[in-house]
């Protein structure tokens, strides 16, 4: 009995030099962020500008991955099978966390598959069309759009992103309806948008503002509940008499469920600290978003809110892939 109480002992000691040595190294080597979209886009650009800074911070480099496809979809499920070791993580948002799985028809991973780290920032999305479209104002776009049913093509990043589902209630909101086309992130939707291969773009601004400044595109209408900092000439849709209407992308840091408490926490105060940096912030800003820091509780509520949000919309019949 004494030699299996001192073996007993000994495996819990083992085991707490391992979790204490784990705690005190980590991260030992470089750290993967799963990006569900491709590179350019809104939550690409994002997760760049942060972890870049969370690196300095962690003494080890963060390495994207672009895992692309099913409007993140892909990029989700990846990263719900991975290691729960820390060393892969995932960059979300609340349209391809919340949304797709309820535009596909059976969800292919749920908010248990994941440990909330924190969030990242708000961005607005804006509605947008090349600067020599025949629609001048939200006025001139929206009254076509109700005379003529199906005939403005409207491009968004993938199937369950915000920017399609903010399509979705503008669609109903005007009463009519588009030809939505999906595509695989926001940069390959604003390239045809630049060839007026579409007629419109809901984007996020991030990714859209370097065409809006260099005047490549013009925006209508931002979909954010009051005016974004960078664009405070456009009216929000609510002003323009959308009562309402707010459609806004939350992304985040999350991780595989499962991933050690010590590892979680030493990511979100990374996080936090990063979003604290006043030149994160200056960078953020000026790519359309607001850096916004939280608990990692406060996150995963906002996302189960979102995704019972989703849930509302399927119900109502709202929620269809195009």
């Amino acid at each position: 009995m004494r030699r299996s109480v001192a073996a007993h002992l000994s495996l819990i000691a083992l085991t707490c030099i391992a979790t204490c040595s784990s705690a005190q190294t980590y991260p030992s080597k470089p750290v993967t962020v799963i990006v569900p979209f491709a590179a350019g886009g809104n939550l690409d650009v994002t997760t760049r500008t942060v972890v870049s800074e969370m690196s300095k911070r962690l003494g080890q480099s963060f390495v994207v991955d672009n895992r692309v496809g099913a409007g993140g979809v892909i990029g989700h499920e990846a990263a719900a099978r991975a290691n729960s070791d820390g060393y892969t993580l995932l960059a979300t948002a609340n349209g391809s966390y919340a949304y797709t799985p309820k535009m596909i028809g059976k969800p292919t991973f749920t908010p248990a598959d994941f440990a909330p780290i924190g969030m990242m920032a708000v961005t607005p999305l804006v509605l947008e069309v090349p600067a020599n479209s025949r629609f001048k104002t939200f006025q001139d776009f929206a009254d076509f759009a109700k005379r003529n049913p199906g005939k403005v093509a409207i491009g968004h990043a993938g199937v369950g992103t915000t920017n399609h589902v903010a399509i979705v209630q503008l669609q109903a909101a005007l009463h009519t309806t588009f030809t939505i086309v999906p595509y695989k992130g926001s940069a390959p939707a604003i390239t045809d948008l630049l060839g007026s291969q579409v007629d419109a773009v809901i984007d996020q601004l991030p990714s859209s503002l370097p065409n809006l400044k260099a005047n490549k595109l013009r925006a209508l209408a931002v979909t954010s509940k009051v005016r974004a900092p960078d664009l405070p000439q456009v009216s929000t849709l609510r002003e323009l008499g959308l009562k309402d209407f707010e459609v806004v992308t939350l992304s985040g840091l999350m991780a595989p469920a499962k991933t050690p408490p010590n590892v979680l926490e030493s990511l979100h105060n990374a996080l936090n600290s990063a979003l604290a940096e006043p030149d994160i912030k200056k960078r953020l800003q000026g790519l359309g978003s607001i850096a916004s820091p939280s608990t990692a509780q406060a996150f995963d509520k906002v996302m189960r809110d979102e995704d019972a949000r989703a849930a509302a919309l399927a119900r109502q019949g709202l929620l269809k892939a195009e």
